[in-house]
């Protein structure tokens, strides 16, 4: 539900994630507000993408670059534009984003340079990936104009996006619409809002149905299992309040392989070295050059606006890892310096009774 999530505030009083997310979170996140009536979801603040060792910046390689990274500096963005021309790279995008580009460019050929040559400096491979496919997820959910506070966000459609990281391709993707059993009536701003009609939702399957297929749909490609995959949000809302709450309210066990996923919103500000009020979905897409296709609040849509998205990190040489996680129903940050660690086997779900 990109913006909308911003604004809606998840109310169970049998859900205790409020209260384990106060000491994680900040405020920050309160821009294109479809109703500035829904109180506001918060995340926590990024932590600071540090990728590197200090050991590998001993490597007079490192000096080269930097030298490098301070001419591009430099540079006007008409300059940055002729150069990535001339290197037939993309030329979209924000002065900063082409700068990013640039030097993404220059760094990853001069390391493979010096480890053909046998000079060392093997210490990154620009946009090389851990994970084999990264799998984008942007739930939408119930939703009132002005939610009251015991109003449950129940999910209505599941979309998954999956990206190639090797071939850097969308290869596949899934949707399905699920049935709503609190309050199995949408309102007219839910179906305004997301294009989610009444007879889509009623002639779907509940949320545990739904899920099971998504676990075969992602066992039948191999994830987990032959390949390596992680799953990718745009923000912290999707897994932490939706899925969370919806396997509460479907009383089955919170999957294993959405415990941990890339938040997007984190990736791109460390990345690009921008605020976290410039990594909204259209403000991303914006900086990069990139326009909206598709329906807003689409989820399929709108997950595959966030692939594009992490499509064009991947092209500019960010390594995209999981940085944050569940445990216990709080929300937790995974530092840049843990081990990368990829998305657990799909198991098909299980009934907490």
């Amino acid at each position: 539900m990109d913006e909308h999530k911003e604004n809606n505030y998840i109310h169970d009083s049998n859900v205790s994630v409020k209260n384990n997310m106060m000491s994680n979170t900040t405020t920050e996140e309160q821009q294109e507000k479809p109703c500035s009536r829904i109180c506001t979801v918060t995340e926590p603040e990024p932590t600071l993408d540090v990728s590197e060792s200090k050991g590998e910046f001993s490597d007079p390689v490192y000096k080269e670059i930097a030298v490098a990274n301070g001419h591009i500096n430099r540079m006007t963005k008409d300059e940055l534009r002729t150069r990535l021309e001339e290197l037939k790279l993309d030329t979209r995008g924000v002065k900063d984003v082409m700068k990013k580009r640039l030097k993404s460019h220059y760094k990853k050929n001069k390391l493979k340079l010096c480890a053909d040559a046998g000079e060392g400096g093997g210490g990154g491979g620009g946009g090389d990936t851990y994970y084999d496919y990264i799998c984008v997820v942007d739930f939408e959910a119930t939703c009132e104009e002005d939610n009251p506070p015991d109003f449950l966000h129940e999910i209505i459609e599941f979309p998954m996006v999956l990206i190639n990281t090797h071939t850097l391709e969308i290869v596949d993707s899934f949707r399905e619409y699920v049935k709503p059993e609190v309050n199995p009536t949408l309102s007219d701003f839910c179906v305004k809002l997301t294009g989610i009609t009444q007879e889509m939702v009623d002639e779907a399957d509940t949320f545990p149905e739904v899920l099971q297929r998504v676990v075969l749909w992602l066992q039948e490609r191999d994830l987990g299992t032959k390949y390596k995959y992680a799953i990718l949000t745009d923000g912290s809302w999707d897994m932490s309040k939706f899925l969370n709450i919806q396997c509460r309210v479907s009383r089955i066990r919170y999957p294993q392989f959405a415990k941990k996923w890339i938040n997007i919103r984190k990736s791109y500000g460390n990345f690009y070295k921008v605020p976290r009020t410039q990594t909204k979905l259209s403000t991303m897409l914006e900086k990069l050059g990139l326009t909206y296709e598709g329906r807003p609040h689409s989820g399929l849509d709108d997950s595959q606006n966030i692939a594009r998205i992490a499509l064009r990190m991947l092209q500019d040489g960010c390594q995209l890892r999981v940085n944050e996680r569940i445990h216990g129903g709080q929300l937790l940050n995974v530092p840049s310096s843990a081990p990368m660690e990829a998305a657990s086997p799909p198991h098909k779900p299980r009934s907490k009774d």
